[in-house]
């Protein structure tokens, strides 16, 4: 009975652990959960998993935590929210950023940190190709429209719902933003001498969705709006509304167009097909010619060989 239970526990067991028996030299040790604050926003993110694990070589020792979201964009949402203020860009990964003592980066839909110790990239990539159901999606493009003049370091937020917008931008009221419609929106915080400004921008579906909420956002007391295609700017109570002027005007949409439908090709067009039929047709005619003109000679060739008498004639006895 012992065994059976071991066995069908076996596989779910294996199934949970997160992070690799090994990172270069140094073997896994005490593994754990991590301690999860505001988990309503773990949730919004799309949270399915974490794990923290120690890892020991001799009296080398460091820590990693590894959380699993459901996709790249509550990764790179998580990514923000967790990243240290003090922290700097880091090229170990597409979006990554470290302390002297600590990395933090996105690998698809995992977010790992590292405290005490940065991994080579042979390290990195072994324990990245070592992760289960990896979604590697591009990462969302809002931050992107993010303006860079000003732009204050690890100031971003992405928000992903009404929980996340209160408590990044508890000014503006979730039904404003109207995220069952199919919105996000990327939050950053840029420096003016008359006062820091907070800028944040909504991305809808389309951009008749937009049209129909920048008046709303507009309606907020003390904050300026535009619209930009499908995405709606606004910059949060301005100290200088000039400066936020500036901001908004720095915003603008370009349409990426991306196909994912069959191209067609040359060989898809039926004009090309009946071209190339009758081109086949001359050729086995020259072909046919040719041959035709080529037997004739030569059965000519041979019937003066042979003093006029056909090379193939027929006996008869005339009996």
């Amino acid at each position: 009975m012992k065994f059976l239970l071991t066995a069908i526990l076996l596989p779910s067991l294996a199934a949970a652990a997160i992070l690799p028996d090994a990172i270069g030299a140094c073997q896994r040790g005490a593994v754990s959960k991590p301690a999860v604050s505001d988990r309503a926003i773990w949730t919004e993110f799309g949270l399915k998993g974490s794990e923290t694990a120690v890892y020991r070589n001799g009296t080398a020792r460091f820590t990693v935590t590894a959380w699993q979201l459901q996709d790249t964009t509550g990764s790179l949402a998580a990514f923000d929210w967790q990243r240290p203020a003090a922290a700097m860009p880091s090229t170990a990964a597409k979006l990554a950023a470290e302390t002297p003592d600590s990395l933090l980066l996105v690998h698809g839909n995992y977010l790992l940190s590292f405290a005490g110790y940065k991994p080579s990239k042979e390290e990195l990539d072994s324990l990245t190709g070592s992760l289960r159901n990896v979604d590697l999606t591009v990462l969302p493009v809002l931050p992107g429209y993010l303006p860079s003049d000003g732009l204050m370091p690890n100031s971003e937020r992405y928000i992903l719902g009404p929980v996340s917008l209160q408590k990044f931008a508890p000014g503006i009221p979730p039904s404003v933003a109207a995220f069952h419609l199919g919105a996000e929106a990327q939050l950053a915080v840029f420096h003016n001498p008359k006062g820091d400004a907070s800028m944040l921008i909504f991305n809808y579906p389309t951009p008749q969705i937009a049209m129909q909420r920048i008046g709303e956002f507009q309606n907020l007391t003390g904050s300026v709006a535009k619209r930009s295609g499908p995405l709606v700017v606004i910059v949060l109570a301005p100290p200088d509304p000039d400066y936020a002027e500036k901001l908004l005007s720095q915003v603008r949409y370009q349409a990426q167009v991306t196909l994912d439908e069959y191209v067609p090709t040359r060989r898809d067009n039926i004009g090309d097909l009946v071209i190339n039929a009758f081109v086949l047709i001359g050729i086995l005619l020259v072909f046919s010619l040719v041959s035709g003109f080529a037997l004739g000679g030569f059965r000519a060739l041979l019937r003066r060989s042979r003093h006029g008498e056909e090379a193939d004639a027929m006996i008869t006895l005339h009996l």
